[in-house]
């Protein structure tokens, strides 16, 4: 099956940056969609951003302005910068892939914490 590993998380300062980087197991271009979802503790898992084939982009409303995904198709990679970090930023970033528009295509990396510092 597909597998992700994230990176990049860990203690970040509040008003610093965010990158995060995602490395699949298969060819991110035969992926209907690639992105990244945020979990707080007892709350649901969340779209931050994804983009399809064709690198349409779409974002949560609490981070437009401030993120970008991005991805390297060589390198089997799927990026996601946050920049002007909030508390709210903070949770488990979960990279994911998805080979058509339903949600049980869907496949997920293990999750990475991200921790934003006041």
């Amino acid at each position: 099956q597909v597998q992700m590993v994230e990176s990049g998380g860990g203690m970040v300062q509040a008003g610093g940056s965010l990158n995060l980087s995602c490395v699949v197991s298969a060819s991110i271009l035969s992926f209907k969609f690639v992105g990244w979802y945020r979990q707080i503790p007892g709350e649901e898992r969340d779209l931050v951003a994804e983009m399809t084939r064709a690198e349409v982009p779409t974002y949560a409303d609490s981070v437009k302005g401030r993120a970008t995904i991005s991805r390297d198709d060589a390198k089997n990679t799927v990026n996601l910068q946050i920049s002007d970090l909030k508390p709210e930023d903070a949770g488990v970033y979960y990279c994911y892939t998805r080979r058509s528009f339903s949600i049980t295509s869907a496949a997920w990396g293990p999750g990475i914490q991200v921790t934003v510092l006041a």
